[in-house]
């Protein structure tokens, strides 16, 4: 049997994600009809999961790779070094990409002016404290982005297979703000290239609120001796308050 020659490599971290692995799944599917029918895939990296995560995935035809890190760098570049598509994408497992996200991807990356990039995230509900959490965290980053020079969007991120590997994909030093940096790195390099980090215009991706339907709308605003030690990226006890222990 011919080996599939992929154009996408989906990666998916993902720590007892039952509840919302589904809706990501049939997001990256849909979005597969549309830009590269069965030439996506998708892995599924299965941190430490102790519910059906791996099971739904597979249903999906998706490759799980086992994992014990309780490291987010380490899950995700575990994950992209799998990877055989062309294109690699990141995106979370409560996260839903829109159906025309992978065909977006493909053509800025087609269009040699974008080293790659990320995607604008909705949250699935709204509220004053979560809008005034993410005024309050882009504030924060608003210094990191004019060094940069660019809009560094998260979310979901994408660049070439290769590009990622030459950057040295998430710098696994970091506990939390390994997105940001990432983002960064790959800015310069695409800098150097005459190239452009862009951020998807017709797409974006649709994000759970489960962190704050757990902790609060105002959490982030009520504890912000917390939220800045995880912008430190390297505070190991804030991360695992925030991003481990309350899961």
């Amino acid at each position: 049997m011919e080996r599939t020659a992929y154009k996408f490599s989906v990666v998916i971290p993902a720590h007892n994600e039952e509840a919302y692995i589904d809706k990501c799944l049939r997001g990256i599917c849909k979005a597969a009809k549309h830009a590269a029918p069965d030439r996506v895939q998708i892995i599924v990296v299965a941190n430490r999961c102790t519910d059906r995560t791996a099971q739904i995935a597979k249903r999906y035809g998706a490759l799980v790779i086992e994992n014990d890190d309780r490291h987010i760098s380490r899950i995700r570049n575990a994950g992209a070094k799998a990877a055989e598509g062309e294109i690699l994408v990141t995106i979370d497992a409560d996260s839903v990409m829109t159906e025309h996200a992978l065909c977006e991807i493909r053509e800025k990356l087609a269009s040699k002016k974008y080293i790659g990039g990320g995607a604008n995230p909705k949250f699935e509900r709204m509220s004053p404290g979560i809008a005034c959490s993410g005024a309050y965290i882009l504030l924060h980053l608003l210094p990191r982005m004019i060094r940069a020079g660019a809009f560094l969007s998260g979310g979901m991120f994408w660049c070439k297979k290769a590009d990622y590997d030459r950057i040295g994909g998430f710098d696994p030093k970091l506990v939390s703000m390994e997105d940001m940096d990432f983002a960064e790195r790959l800015c310069r390099y695409g800098k150097a290239l005459h190239k452009k980090y862009g951020t998807l215009k017709r797409s974006h991706i649709v994000t759970s609120a489960r962190k704050f339907d757990a902790l609060g709308d105002w959490y982030l605003l009520k504890n912000r001796q917390l939220t800045k030690r995880i912008f430190t990226g390297k505070d190991r006890d804030a991360a695992n308050q925030f991003y481990y222990d309350i899961r």
